[in-house]
């Protein structure tokens, strides 16, 4: 069939890359963030990254890319960090709360026959549900069909506990998401994927892969990770490394930073911050570090040969952003693969 995508807020290529994976023309992807362009066209030829703030792109120029009688796919993860409970009420992040209604201006505007947006779950909750049933009653209102449901990623062989709202909407009837295929006692854990990698020490590049790199950490945090146990928690140190804040009351829940993953459960959700030892639990499960990005990347599914490293980029965190601001490629095959089997119903010509 004549099917092609484009992909809005496609940092680094998560989505388009499993789109690809599947068997899809994926025509371009639209990001502000001008150091996704590396990566995003090294690994998506011949995908064309477009520099640009959704704000400013108009109906018209995305639906110039699509060739003349093809069946347009318009897919997208607007920034989920706007509906964080940590987030919401810092007023950078409410100006971005407005990108979803832009996203559903676009759709408006180009009319694509099927959609794809992910997010949080949390965004089914934030402000009672008004934004997301904003979008939803536009897409309504244009004559789609719409399936929503939050998917626990492991149930489809992603080895993090990350749990992500899908909506896909088509104007010939529902779309069927697939269904799972791992129990809890086949999902993919930390072993699994990563246990296999060579060892490295904290501050360290690995000489065959610069992907495999890790953050420094401190005297004091080198003590604490030597102190952690495999899926403990800071409570296993001694008292002299306890950070003073833990201590308070208000602190002594706070049990998910400054912790080892565990090689046999999955991992927890890779975020932006997944490279440091006390934003999460992002320790190596035995080697006294955090994760190296290469890690990262593997848990959220991006081939081993996927190129984050070009020659501009020598920021590890801003390559940690890219990584935990991605679409778990998997999670875009499963996607896309939910929208093949409608299409092969409901278009074949």
């Amino acid at each position: 069939m004549n099917v092609h995508v484009v992909d809005l807020f496609c940092g680094v290529g998560g989505l388009t890359h499993g789109f690809i994976k599947e068997g899809f023309s994926v025509l371009a992807g639209f990001d502000s963030d001008v150091t996704c362009k590396y990566a995003y066209e090294k690994n998506n030829h011949p995908a064309k990254f477009n520099e640009k703030d959704v704000r400013d792109v108009t109906g018209q120029e995305i639906k110039a890319l699509y060739p003349t009688n093809s069946i347009k796919i318009l897919v997208g993860c607007a920034p989920c960090q706007p509906f964080s409970s940590y987030t919401n009420s810092q007023p950078e992040t409410r100006k971005n709360w407005s990108l979803l209604s832009e996203f559903a201006r676009l759709i408006e505007q180009v009319e694509p026959d099927i959609v794809s947006m992910e997010n949080v779950p949390r965004l089914q909750s934030f402000k009672g549900g008004d934004i997301l049933r904003t979008f939803t009653n536009s897409l309504e209102n244009c004559g789609y069909q719409i399936t929503l449901k939050s998917i626990y990623c492991p149930d489809y062989g992603i080895p993090q506990s990350r749990t992500r709202l899908v909506l896909l909407a088509s104007k010939r009837g529902k779309i069927e998401i697939e269904q799972p295929e791992y129990s809890p006692e086949m999902y993919k854990t930390v072993g699994d994927i990563i246990r296999d990698l060579p060892p490295i020490k904290a501050g360290e590049i690995h000489p065959d892969d610069p992907l495999h790199c890790t953050s420094k950490l401190s005297d004091k945090n080198l003590q604490r990770i030597s102190h952690s146990k495999s899926g403990g928690t800071w409570h296993d140190w001694p008292e002299e490394l306890i950070a003073d804040c833990h201590k308070k009351r208000s602190g002594r829940s706070y049990v998910s930073v400054y912790g080892r993953m565990s090689w046999d459960t999955v991992a927890p959700t890779i975020t932006t911050q997944c490279n440091g030892f006390g934003n999460g639990r992002f320790g190596h499960p035995e080697q006294d570090r955090a994760i190296s990005l290469r890690e990262a990347a593997l848990l959220q599914t991006f081939p081993m040969n996927y190129d984050f490293l070009g020659e501009s980029i020598t920021s590890i965190q801003t390559i940690a952003k890219h990584i935990g601001n991605a679409v778990p490629v998997q999670l875009g095959q499963v996607i896309a693969r939910s929208i093949r089997k409608h299409l092969e119903t409901h278009y074949v010509r």
